[in-house]
């Protein structure tokens, strides 16, 4: 009988035709979640011309209505209608690259070091056919290696002996890198004996000899892969392109209509900003992106850094934001290399990659350009010399970032606030599977052991917090926003292939609602991506960017919010993905 009713009311609505001087191009029908404090809800939306003409009750609709010109979708009863969401920060361009490009692709979860080497011979077999010069690739768990043993110098050798091998852990923090990398690199000579051993901000890990074992961490990682891998070979036009549209595609799919890039400039160079600005030009390109230009504490002249940064501002325009410079201050807290306050339990106390007084003379030379930072920062430590730096040369106009905060000293929220500064929370990461309990308590510091990544207090100190997924770097954890949003209000998701068993939360105190949830994913976001009054929410005047999903996510069960799959995505007003 239900259906019977909506069924006719449609009908009457189209019979009614057009009385308003506005004829919308599509008008839909059904729960409608806005974003919009003053007007959270509606029954209908009516969009022309790319934006929202209409945001309100069923029948108001109607008036907008012209058969044969407006097309009429009633998503009535089959879920909800909601703002597109935002990507706060991810690595979408340089992960899709390692597949379009050939890269060893390596799962975080089922690939061990057995398994390791197997696919890095094949890899060398393929290279050697090709006439390749290096193999590149990422995903590796440092964990799993680390318990297994930590492939060595040698046995990479074995393999390899005269193709550059350079594979990054699944974090990003961490590589393997063999003799020919190295050499490349300049950190060992034909012999093997050591040229360089010190990398400002990182390692490069020593045998029981004092010779590279082939392990990288953090800025090491970075120098030696700006110069040991040839990424003018695998790199290419192409490969840029078809990555993308490849990563485009991806987000939309999941229903993301912006998207933050933490590092465009992967692989030293700006192919990704040409590329971006071609597709556009031609029409191409169906979200809100976002460019960053990331430069190492290695760099031999922060101004010139600066200077090509600043360079890529020209790309601003379209669909195309590129005034970000992104900063790595520290590493992971797992990982032991992010920058703590207390001590990890064996005495050291992460690593640093910049000096509190860089980062202001960079923040402030940043701000007065017009860009935005966009900085990582992981331990508690950082988060507080990221925040003096913000305070003390930063403006609250530039709304600079922090990325990931696994922990956030609680004097520092109120000047969060203060000052503008944007948190981008990896709210997903609150799920590790109860195993990895005890693991991680041995190896972060106390303090923090048993908390990582706040959310509840963002809001309840009126900080913007938006989210980010880090694709590709969260093994094991989900991409899509249904997925996070399930993960922010419970702290935990069903175990891989056991979807009756869930895991426990690990800070049960910092859950946030399912209202705050989507906030964070849709006008948060905005908000970062500089365009609150153009996109964000549903609201008459602003650009069409939507989903149509098939679940009410305010009002279905919790645990089955990430099962919710987007039926629909569209940017300014143009249906730019349909699920099959």
């Amino acid at each position: 009988m239900k259906k019977s009713i909506i069924a006719f009311a449609s009908a009457a609505l189209l019979a009614a035709g057009c009385c308003n001087d506005k004829v919308a191009d599509t008008v839909i029908f059904g729960t409608v979640y806005t974003s919009d404090t003053e007007s959270p809800s509606a029954e209908a939306i009516a969009v022309k011309d790319g934006r929202f003409i209409y945001v309100g009750d069923r029948e108001g609709a109607g008036s907008y209505i012209k058969e044969g010109v407006t097309e009429v979708i009633d998503h009535t009863g089959k879920g909800m209608v909601m703002p597109g969401c935002f990507e706060g920060h991810a690595h979408y361009l340089m992960g899709n690259s390692l597949g379009c490009m050939g890269g060893l692709m390596l799962d975080p979860v089922t690939d061990d070091v057995k398994s390791f080497f197997e696919k890095l011979k094949l890899a060398y077999a393929d290279a050697k056919q090709k006439g390749k010069s290096c193999i590149f690739g990422f995903g590796w768990n440092h964990i799993t290696f680390e318990t297994q043993g930590m492939p060595t110098l040698g046995q990479l050798d074995a393999i390899c002996p005269d193709v550059a091998v350079f594979i990054h852990d699944s974090e990003g923090h961490k590589s393997l890198a063999n003799s020919v990398c190295l050499r490349n690199a300049g950190i060992i000579d034909a012999e093997g004996n050591v040229l360089k051993g010190e990398i400002r901000g990182g390692e490069i890990r020593k045998d029981a000899s004092g010779k590279p074992d082939g392990l990288l961490l953090e800025q090491a990682v970075a120098y030696v892969r700006n110069r040991g891998v040839d990424f003018d070979e695998i790199l290419t036009d192409e490969v840029a392109e078809q990555a993308t549209l490849l990563s485009q595609q991806m987000l939309l799919a999941n229903g993301y209509v912006s998207y933050m890039d933490g590092w465009s400039n992967c692989f030293g160079n700006s192919r990704y900003f040409d590329v971006a600005e071609k597709l556009d030009a031609e029409g191409k390109l169906h979200i809100l992106l976002g460019m960053s230009y990331e430069f190492d504490s290695s760099c031999e002249d922060v101004d010139a850094e600066l200077e090509k940064a600043f360079e890529c501002g020209k790309y601003t325009k379209g669909h195309i934001n590129a005034n970000y410079v992104k900063l790595f201050i520290d590493g992971t807290v797992e990982g032991g290399t992010g920058l703590t306050i207390e001590p990890y339990p064996d005495g050291h106390p992460g690593i640093a990659n910049w000096e509190e007084d860089e980062v202001t003379d960079i923040t402030g030379k940043a701000n007065a350009q017009g860009f935005t930072m966009h900085i990582h920062t992981m331990g508690d430590a950082a988060v507080h010399r990221a925040v003096n730096a913000f305070v003390a040369k930063g403006t609250k106009e530039a709304r600079n970032t922090l990325v990931h905060v696994r922990n956030m000293p609680e004097e520092d929220f109120g000047r969060v606030a203060d000052n503008g500064i944007v948190v981008v929370s990896g709210m997903l990461w609150h799920v590790l599977t109860d195993e990895m309990w005890e693991p991680v308590r041995m190896i972060t510091p106390q303090s923090v052991s048993w908390k990582s990544y706040p959310m509840k207090s963002y809001f309840d100190n009126s900080i913007v917090m938006t989210s980010h997924c880090d694709f590709p770097a969260t093994s094991g954890s989900p991409y899509d926003p249904f997925g996070i949003m399930e993960i922010a209000v419970t702290g935990s998701t069903p175990y891989p292939g056991e979807p009756d068993r869930y895991t426990r939360p690990w800070w049960p105190e910092e859950l946030i609602t399912r209202e705050q949830a989507l906030q964070a994913l849709t006008v948060n976001g905005a908000w970062q991506m500089h365009c609150e009054d153009e996109r964000g929410s549903i609201k008459v005047g602003k650009y069409a960017d939507f989903l149509l999903i098939d679940k009410d996510v305010m009002e279905c069960p919790v645990k089955d919010i990430h099962n919710t799959k987007v039926v629909s995505t569209w940017f300014e007003g143009e249906k730019v993905y349909q699920a099959e």
